[in-house]
């Protein structure tokens, strides 16, 4: 079953993230390869712990986007989901900048694109689905 849109489609988009956060999970349980690719600039660094550290935080992340998706509506969940956007966001964005263990690649640009439009459509929309103000004057 679909969530309710509430009159927009960012609950849509926040399941669509969130399924294909679930493969991304499995595939780090299952292979090293892809993950390598993330982390392309020291793909020695990825290990099978690594990969199913990052399987976790990425379910994790899944959960609680399924939970806003449904509840898209609900200003708790809408502002934990943007923390998962804004730390996805912060990771990859360090990784590259500050660890230097990925670089400007496919692997890299996905999780890079998706964390920044799903936070800004979050962050643009947040009055719209919560009916309150993001920034309290």
């Amino acid at each position: 079953m679909l969530p309710d849109s509430a009159g927009g489609y960012l609950a849509y988009w926040m399941l669509f993230v969130s399924i294909l956060a679930i493969f991304n999970t499995i595939q780090n349980f299952v292979t090293l390869s892809l993950t390598k690719r993330v982390y392309s600039a020291r793909p020695d660094q990825v290990t099978a712990l690594t990969s199913r550290t990052f399987a976790i935080w990425t379910l994790l992340s899944a959960i609680i986007r399924i939970y806003a998706a449904y509840n898209i509506t609900e200003v708790n969940i809408y502002q934990i989901a943007i923390w998962t956007y804004i730390i996805a966001w912060s990771h990859f964005i360090s990784e590259f900048l500050i660890f230097k263990s990925t670089k400007i690649s496919a692997g890299w640009l996905s999780p890079v694109i998706v964390s920044t439009l799903s936070l800004t459509w979050m962050l643009l929309q947040y009055n719209y689905y919560t009916q309150q103000n993001f920034i309290k004057y």
